[in-house]
C-alpha cells in the first residue's frame, strides 16, 4: 500500500450551524473538499496572534465556532 500523504485522521462533531458556516466558507473560497477547508481554517487560526488555548480542565463543549442560542441551532434574529 502506498504511503498516505496525510496519514492522521481527525473526527470532529459539529452543530448544524457550524457545518453550514463551514460549507458556506468552503464554497465561497472554492475549496475542493471539507477536509481542505478545515485544514485551511486550522492553519489560519494557528497562524493568527492571540488565539485561545485550552486551559487545564477545559471541556470540549466550551469551544465552538458558533455559540448556541436557545435551541442551539439558530440565532434568535434568524429564527423567524
Amino acid at each position: 500500500m502506498a504511503d498516505l500523504e496525510r496519514p492522521e485522521r481527525l473526527q470532529i462533531m459539529l452543530t448544524q450551524d457550524e457545518l453550514a458556516a463551514l460549507e458556506n466558507w468552503r464554497f465561497d473560497k472554492r475549496m475542493p473538499s471539507r477536509s481542505a477547508a478545515v485544514r485551511e481554517l486550522l492553519r489560519r487560526g494557528l497562524a493568527s496572534d492571540g488565539f485561545l488555548t485550552a486551559e487545564v480542565g477545559a471541556k470540549s463543549q466550551e469551544f465552538g465556532v458558533i455559540l448556541p442560542h436557545g435551541d442551539g441551532k439558530t440565532p434568535p434574529e434568524q429564527a423567524e
